[in-house]
């Protein structure tokens, strides 16, 4: 019986010897060999071997000079490598270009499939060079946020080359000089430039969130911190994985597949392709596609200390009036003395200054594995100078915001407070800014009725049924606007009777009819101004935008009454607040977040938000980097969807908070035993 030998291929590598191999592997339907051999940057070696090995292979794969130079084994230049595959001439010589394109598109695309919107506005760093161009071109699809180490790569050179056959003719030209020159000669040359791009990309790599480079390269440059880092690279062995998880290595994407036992590089795969080609040494594109779909050769993505994914967020804030700008230096000592003239024009000046980066948000952790990132972005106008200018005004501000959010990496970003009911409600911005947008308010709608039904409860005056459902009166003041018309929805599914106020008569006409038609048994009322019903509210949500204006009458409430304060800047103020020490007014429902929570004060309790910034961390952590809520309508789906989310994520509702700090126990207690004192005073 005649035994065939196994097929022969020989990869001849510039880096060490330490990972060579000698193995009997099947390949589609073949039996082959392959073997390693490393020369630890020996290119006379390699040149020996490529000759010595060609009398038995039926292809060669050459690699490893560019890893081999990051590892310090070689200083040469990486043209050399040409000379070592020009070595041979009487078998295929592969150095893995046609099959590396492929690979490193594909799993790029793939991670794009599989998780929407990964690379989305990426911090990158390219640590090595045109090995990774396929990589860099398709990546500048989905992020601008690149960095690299190879000078050419940054001006997007190869891709400028492609695309226009003049500029490559010319480029030639212009470098004919420089490569007639001794090797050691263009080393000094280019040095500078090199050292000045290498210094930019470690210092990118600090704050990327992915990083392309092979191992050696990674090595090379000597990156400690990689923690929460997603790597981009090719063909890593399981202890390579180990060592990259110690370092806290989020995720290793990993374009070359690994069929076999051994790790084997994308070059020897093609010279394998290559050796049981139907043409002997000729690789079609046909061929490509048909033995990677054969052989089930597909990207890796590895997770070397358990699946995660980490998004990354911005949100707006502006201080809400004079008050806040004591909370920030050197503003802060100037209020203190100085005289009320002096700080209406510091108001008004800080309205004109351009964004700032207020906080880094960081420990957000979701049950389900996922993390998220962010900043707080200031714009210096309160309430009552962004409603002095045009809306493009403040439109321009926003966009400046986004912008700065961009460059931070931010996926997606939320509007907060006075921000998002400037104007259009967020239509504008988000038409015109470079990354999605949010205004939040449908989880605000959601979180002011969530904290409205928890109060009712605690308190426990009014009667609430098993299902949830408020035996008693509710009214929504501002019940037309975009937070006010969503909570006057919810509010007629959970209230026995619902009073809908506003000064827009047409507009609440429409809003009963449609409340009605979608539920028949709601007994709906309808008034410009809360007047003679007030005093029979057991609920109250206060949604208006009037910007401090008084929207009712305190005293006229009913002892007892939840008022929740949805408004920003509030409806109500300290000195309404406190005439009635028998009635609980809440602000709108804060949300506390998933995890150890580092974030700068906003005025609420650590690890506190409020329910529109609570939205954008929702939507980075469930990775849907797109425009939520704009606009003056809500969608009601929209609202049940965000709630559901937030569940997901872990989101809980805060402690009960009033405009003067969190409720105690105690303080309901109080607050119960008055407004019964009251009541039964009333009834004598």
């Amino acid at each position: 019986m005649v035994s065939t030998a196994p097929t022969l291929v020989v990869n001849v590598s510039l880096t060490g010897a330490e990972r060579d191999y000698d193995e009997i592997v099947d390949f589609l339907g073949r039996s082959m060999r392959i073997v390693r051999v490393g020369t630890g940057g020996d290119v006379d070696a390699a040149e020996d071997l490529v000759q010595k090995w060609a009398q038995d292979a039926a292809a060669i794969a050459v690699t490893g000079i560019r890893e081999a130079r990051a590892a310090g084994l070689y200083d040469g230049e990486l043209e050399a490598i040409h000379k070592v595959k020009r070595a041979t001439d009487a078998v295929p010589v592969s150095d893995g270009h046609a099959l590396r394109d492929v690979l490193q598109e594909w799993a790029i695309r793939h991670v794009q499939t599989e998780m929407p919107g990964f690379f989305a506005n990426a911090r990158t760093v390219v640590l090595g060079g045109l090995n990774h161009d396929r990589t860099t071109r398709i990546l500048r699809e989905y992020t601008d946020n690149l960095e690299f180490a190879d000078p050419l790569l940054r001006l997007d050179l190869p891709n400028r080359i492609d695309n226009n056959p003049a500029l490559g003719l010319a480029a030639d030209v212009g470098l004919r000089s420089m490569r007639r020159l001794p090797g050691a000669v263009q080393a000094q040359i280019q040095a500078p430039g090199q050292r000045a791009s290498h210094a930019r990309a470690r210092k990118a790599a600090r704050t990327a969130d992915v990083v392309v480079a092979t191992y050696d390269e990674l090595i090379g440059f000597g990156l400690e911190d990689l923690a929460g880092k997603t790597l981009i690279t090719s063909a890593i062995s399981d202890d390579r994985l180990a060592e990259l998880g110690s370092r806290g290595v989020d995720m290793v994407l990993d374009s070359t597949p690994q069929p076999f036992d051994e790790t084997v590089n994308t070059a020897t795969l093609e010279a394998m392709m290559m050796a049981i080609a139907p043409s002997p040494g000729q690789l079609t594109n046909d061929d490509l596609l048909d033995m990677i779909v054969a052989a089930g050769l597909e990207p890796r993505l590895l997770y070397p200390n358990g699946p995660k994914r980490k998004s990354r967020f911005a949100f707006v804030i502006h201080p809400l009036s004079q008050e806040y700008f004591r909370t920030v230096e050197p503003l802060g000592t100037i209020a203190k003395i100085a005289p009320s003239p002096v700080m209406d024009a510091v108001e008004k000046a800080m309205a004109y200054l351009p964004p700032f980066t207020y906080s880094h948000v960081t420990g957000i952790v979701s049950p389900t594995g996922a993390e998220a990132e962010g900043w707080l972005i200031t714009v210096g106008g309160t309430p009552k100078e962004l409603m002095a200018h045009s809306p493009e005004f403040t439109y321009a501000r926003l966009l400046q915001a986004a912008e700065t959010a961009k460059k931070l990496g931010a996926q997606v970003m939320g509007l907060g407070a006075f921000t998002k009911v400037v104007g259009d409600a967020g239509v504008t911005v988000a038409k015109r800014a470079p990354l999605p947008i949010t205004t939040g308010n449908s989880y605000s709608a959601s979180g002011a009725l969530w904290a409205a039904h928890d109060a009712m409860e605690r308190l426990g005056i009014a009667e609430v049924d098993r299902d949830g459902r408020i035996k008693g009166k509710a009214m929504v003041v501002g019940a037309t606007g975009a937070i006010g018309s969503v909570c006057a929805r919810l509010l007629a599914l959970a209230s026995d009777e619902l009073w809908l106020v506003s000064p827009e008569s047409a507009k609440l006409l429409a809003l009963k009819h449609d409340i009605e038609r979608d539920n028949p048994r709601a007994d709906v009322h309808i008034a410009a101004t809360p007047g003679a019903a007030l005093p029979e509210m057991d609920l109250i949500v206060t949604a208006t935008s009037g910007a401090g204006k008084r929207v009712l009458d305190i005293m006229a409430v009913k002892p007892g009454c939840v008022i929740t304060d949805v408004a920003r800047p509030l409806d109500l103020s300290a000195e309404d607040v406190a005439k009635r020490p028998d009635v609980l007014v809440i602000e709108s429902g804060e949300i506390e977040l998933p995890g150890d929570v580092h974030m700068r004060g906003i005025g609420l309790p650590p690890g506190v938000a409020y329910a529109c910034l609570a939205e954008t961390v929702v939507l980075a952590l469930e990775g849907r980097y797109e425009t939520f809520t704009v606009g003056r309508n809500i969608e009601w789906e929209k609202v049940k969807e965000i709630y559901r989310l937030g569940i997901k994520h872990g989101m809980q509702l805060a402690t009960i908070s009033g405009i003067n700090g969190v409720y105690t126990d105690d303080d309901l207690a109080e607050i119960r035993a008055r407004a019964l004192k009251r009541r039964a005073q009333l009834v004598d």
